[in-house]
């Protein structure tokens, strides 16, 4: 395994540009993984990352150990405490940085359950709702133009192997991609904050998107229009509305709820 003491080295300078700009993540076509827990999800479900920088002390942890062992040792790079943190987002203890290669977001065939999400603008409630699809079943989750990256360094925190679990693809024209879902025989649900119907009265249907807005200003009436039923959170506490991550997790698990109940899935 190459030890590496310059900063100038040209596999690091990679990293580091990376976690720097998301530009040149969308560019490349790449993206950084911090944390064991992470890579090595991502080597379950994927493989061997392109490289993998790893804190010379952080060796010593088992789980690290093991990790290094999946990568071939000329894609492993160990770097000194100080040289890590002058790069990574988060604490040097956490040890392990990979580059790896964004998977491919051709549009697959619609699946059976879908979440769609409309310009969300916070990486880390990209990365929540992406967790909480992949833990429901979500088999696809189709993102706007205008919703955050979804390989960030803060959505794939957030996610913790989320994104290597369920098929995500963005830049879709959500209204667009409805309209062929519901004359494919699917149907969607608009998830708004208000004077929809009580979401645990209401009939959903299979196979299923449900659609969830922007943190402020919720689904555009646009995509409202090509839903088949808009659904609401009844809130008795009275607050008036929740966070977007929240009420997604909580629609989608009714979804689940009813899906089990039916004993379809």
């Amino acid at each position: 395994m190459p030890r590496v003491s310059s900063p100038q080295n040209p596999r690091f300078r990679e990293a580091a540009r990376l976690v720097e700009s998301s530009r040149e993540r969308r560019k490349s076509g790449r993206c950084v993984l911090e944390g064991e827990h992470l890579v090595a999800v991502y080597c379950d479900r994927i493989g061997a990352p392109e490289t993998l920088l790893v804190v010379e002390d952080a060796l010593a942890d088992p789980r690290v150990a093991t990790l290094v062992q999946r990568v071939p040792p000329l894609d492993v790079l160990v770097v000194s405490r100080r040289m890590f943190s002058t790069i990574a987002a988060l604490p040097a203890d956490i040890g392990v940085l990979a580059v790896v290669r964004t998977p491919a977001s051709t549009p697959p065939k619609p699946g059976r359950f879908c979440l769609l999400l409309e310009d969300i603008q916070d990486p880390g409630n990209v990365g929540t709702m992406l967790r909480t699809a992949a833990a429901a079943g979500v088999t696809q989750v189709l993102l706007s133009k205008q919703c955050a990256f979804a390989w960030s360094p803060k959505s794939l925190r957030a996610g913790q192997g989320a994104h290597f679990v369920t098929t995500i693809v963005e830049d879709v024209d959500l209204c667009a991609w409805s309209a062929a879902f519901r004359a494919g025989g699917g149907h969607v649900v608009a998830l708004v904050a208000r004077d929809g119907r009580n979401l645990y009265d209401s009939d959903i249907g299979w196979p299923l998107a449900l659609s969830v807005g922007n943190e402020g200003a919720g689904l555009s009436d646009a995509l409202c229009a090509q839903a088949d039923i808009e659904v609401t959170i009844p809130m008795p506490g009275g607050m008036e509305s929740l966070n977007a991550a929240a009420a997604a997790a909580v629609a989608l698990f009714e979804c689940v709820r009813r899906s089990r109940a039916r004993g379809s899935q």
